[in-house]
């Protein structure tokens, strides 16, 4: 059992999944906020200090995705969205606006609880002082402070892409293959999510590269994976 305390906000509008995760999770030493409607989940995000949000994109009224969009438009909290097995779009829009993570529904609470801890362990601050700070032309990544410079512009990463930027940078130069990757940042179990490292891929691209679609930093090895290229 996990005693960690954290502050959990589940947002759907099915009264039965509502109530399995909130007991399960209150089981499991985290304490639990609820809502069923978008408009409830801004308030109550408005209201309480919040480590993590587990969000359903099929909402009435407000939709799972509108309500990403505006967490993200404000916080780096992490938000991992429930959706229904073949939602694919609706999966990838999620990222896309900064979702850190999906479970796909039916789901298996062993797994929501895997998901939770992964993003929880991304989410956690680091002790300041105890990294370095890497810079290459534009780009500056101060890993104590977390944070991320592109010509002095303050860049603004969520926990996940954040933590694949800094497994790329540790690995300069070195090609990192796609269940490397997927390994190192989110844990066993995500070895055939290719699509899903390619989708937070392209956000970091998107954030840090001078031009994405000539990548100076982080590079494509064909069939293969990734490379940091740290070449001033």
């Amino acid at each position: 059992m996990s005693k960690t305390g954290a502050r959990i906000l589940v947002v759907d509008d099915e009264i039965e999944i509502l109530r399995v995760l909130q007991r399960s999770l209150l089981a499991h030493g985290y304490e639990v906020f609820t809502a069923q409607s978008g408009e409830e989940a801004l308030e109550a995000i408005s209201r309480h200090r919040l480590d993590l949000i587990l969000l359903d994109l099929g909402l009435p009224g407000m939709s799972g995705l509108e309500v990403c969009r505006r967490v993200r438009a404000e916080s780096n909290l992490p938000i991992i969205v429930l959706s229904v097995k073949d939602a694919e779009r609706d999966k990838v829009m999620a990222l896309d606006i900064g979702a850190d993570d999906y479970v796909p529904k039916p789901f298996g609470i062993d797994e929501v609880l895997a998901r939770i801890r992964v993003a929880l362990r991304h989410a956690a601050p680091v002790q300041s002082g105890t990294e370095p700070i890497f810079v290459v032309g534009p780009l500056r990544v101060d890993f104590a402070q977390r944070q991320v410079q592109v010509n002095g512009q303050d860049v603004k990463l969520t926990p996940t892409e954040y933590d694949l930027l800094k497994v790329l940078i540790k690995n300069s130069g070195k090609i990192m293959t796609r269940q490397m990757l997927l390994k190192e940042v989110w844990g066993t179990g995500y070895s055939a999510e290719a699509h899903y490292l390619h989708v937070y891929i392209g956000q970091l691209r998107r954030k840090i590269e001078p031009d994405p679609a000539q990548p100076r930093f982080i590079l494509t090895i064909s069939g293969v994976g990734y490379r940091f290229n740290s070449d001033d």
